[in-house]
């Protein structure tokens, strides 16, 4: 809860990838907060009691929202994919400016890699932003599982990062409604 307020805050990217991260924690102990205690909040020593039961109520609200949304075992929150299309309105309102070459370049040079990969999506193909987003849930979650790594991955995923970053920077330009009044470079 804690950091995903300050990732909401300072990066938009971290914050929804962290999101979806805390989504699968929540699936993993099969939404009963009772585990999520024992596996997760306990392990922070450091919270004060009132910051250990608004952190339980945190992960509570997410488990009842989970439930409501039907998204126990697989799919994202409203929340999150409210997030990723505002994201993507972004993306697209770039692409059309002109005032943004650097931005529409990120994205020609990610976009060989955003085709291929949504080429080996098979049925479940998702949009250029989202697919990028899967492609660094997914480097994120085979870091932490400790596997290697291909030459070929690491290439495509730091010029996904750069245009995902690029595009986090621009958002939270937008959010502060600096990007459109000026020139954001």
């Amino acid at each position: 809860m804690y950091t995903a307020s300050e990732k909401r805050k300072q990066n938009i990217a971290e914050h929804l990838l962290y999101m979806w991260q805390i989504e699968d924690i929540i699936r993993a102990n099969d939404l009963d907060i009772d585990k999520i205690k024992a596996n997760v909040i306990d392990r922070y020593t450091s919270l004060t009691d009132d910051q250990r039961k608004e952190l339980e109520s945190w992960y509570e609200s997410l488990i009842d929202m989970m439930r409501a949304e039907g998204v126990q075992t697989k799919g994202h929150l409203q929340l999150n994919q409210n997030i990723l299309s505002s994201m993507v309105d972004l993306h697209q309102a770039l692409l059309k400016d002109p005032k943004f070459p650097q931005y529409t370049s990120e994205f020609y040079k990610a976009l060989p890699y955003i085709v291929e990969l949504r080429a080996k999506a098979g049925n479940e193909k998702s949009g250029e932003v989202e697919t990028c987003f899967n492609a660094l849930y997914g480097m994120l979650m085979m870091r932490l599982s400790q596997k290697e790594i291909s030459p070929q991955t690491a290439d495509a995923i730091k010029q996904i990062s750069a245009f995902i970053a690029l595009l986090a920077h621009y958002y939270k330009l937008n959010d502060e409604e600096r990007l459109f009044n000026q020139d954001a470079k």
